[in-house]
Order: structure tokens, then sequence, then C-alpha cells
């Protein structure tokens, strides 16, 4: 389905990212990744603007063209007690306006039925306490998906996945954190991954603008003090 395809992700060397990178791999895509830890990838900051160009740039001297472009890169992720007014700007920077950027430098180069992907986060309806500046960039980026589905009708589709809890290291969780959640477990990157090929795919023709969550189902669960042996402790 993506034989020759040519797929970008930033963030891809790890969590998230790595799966949703290594599951185009076995599809034959060719896949472009910057993140900021070393490996066999691009190795660059994406809250710098140079950089993004510069890598930008590398995409498309070597292959002419964009088929995917995932957002998946995480900003940070502090309180409005201890970040400060650069964190949050820094924040941002990685979490929105990187994503805003690279669908702008690659918009001459997306093929006919390509797709963006942002990484969202159930975050961006929810929230906890000191979590300002990571729910802002992902509330940032939820909303930049219908903006940029709309500006880009007929071009490229525009979709965005919210994460709820997702763990990287596919621990199997017993007992109350596997049992709040509806679907009775805590959920694994595969669970991203699949949804993030199936939206990037022509089964997803006519998606776009939406925000999918994928959280087991926790947004949904309403909870009084009480119930099913939920208690507040202020």
């Amino acid at each position: 389905m993506f034989h020759d395809k040519v797929v970008v992700i930033t963030g891809g060397a790890g969590g998230i990212g790595r799966c949703i990178a290594q599951e185009f791999e076995k599809e034959g895509a060719h896949v472009c990744v910057i993140d900021c830890a070393e490996g066999p990838h691009y190795v660059g900051d994406i809250g710098d603007k140079a950089t993004l160009e510069d890598f930008a740039g590398q995409v498309i001297r070597r292959y002419g063209r964009v088929d995917v472009l995932v957002n998946n890169a995480p900003p940070l992720f502090l309180g409005i007690d201890e970040c400060t007014y650069e964190q949050f700007q820094r924040s941002l920077s990685i979490g929105v306006t990187a994503a805003f950027y690279l669908a702008k430098l690659f918009a001459p180069y997306f093929t006919p039925g390509s797709s963006i992907l942002n990484i969202s986060s159930s975050r961006d309806r929810m929230s906890q306490p000191q979590t300002e500046s990571y729910t802002a960039a992902k509330g940032g980026i939820a909303a930049l998906t219908h903006a940029l589905a709309v500006s880009f009708a007929g071009r490229v589709r525009v979709n965005s996945i919210s994460p709820g809890w997702i763990d990287t290291a596919y621990t199997v969780y017993q007992g109350p954190d596997a049992v709040q959640q509806p679907a009775g477990r805590v959920g694994n990157p595969m669970d991203i991954a699949n949804m993030a090929l199936f939206l990037a795919s022509d089964k997803a023709g006519f998606l776009t603008g939406e925000n999918i969550c994928i959280d087991g189902g926790q947004t949904r669960l309403m909870i009084y003090h009480g119930d099913h042996g939920w208690s507040l402790n202020p």
C-alpha cells in the first residue's frame, strides 16, 4: 500500500513515532525521520527554523516529493508554577509551529492523495494540574489540523490522533490502571500506528479535518465522587 511512498516523521526515533516509522517501513515506504536523539536519521531540533528548512530541503533533494507527513514530536511537559515564558514558547515551537512550517515547506511537493497526520493528545480536551505547556501545544495542533484540512482542501487530507495513556514499553497493566479504562487495558504504540497507517491510506479517502481519540474510552467515562469506587481526596 505504501511501497515507494515518501513518509516524513518528526520525533520518529522512539516511542510512538518509532513504531509508526517501523510500520511504514514494513510497507515498503521511504521513511525520513527527524529527531533530537542520536541515530541513523536526521538529528536536529525541530524548534529551530533553520533546521526545519535544512531537513525539508534534504528530503526534497533526495525524493522530490512527500506522500505522508506525520507531526509527532512531543512538546515540553511543564506547568504554570515552573514553566517560564521561554519554555512555553519553545513548547509551542516544537508542538505547533514546527508542524505548521513543515506543512508550508512541503506544500508544493505533496503528491495527489497525500496526507498529513498530527499527533495530538487526549489532553487537548482534558487536563491534570501543572500541564500547561504540553496541553496548550496539543490543543494547538488539534486546531491546526482542521485549519490545514480546509486550506489544503482537494490537495492533502489532514487528520489528527489524540492518544490517551500509551505505554511505549508495552507494559501489561493489571488492576485499577487497566480496569479504569473502558477498553480494559492501557494502550501501546501499535494502537496509534495502526490508525496512522489507516488515515494515510486510500481507505480513509473521505476523512479529513478529523481528530480521532484513541484512549480506550477513558475520556468518555463520566466520574462523580462515589462512582465505581472513585473518591475525591482534596
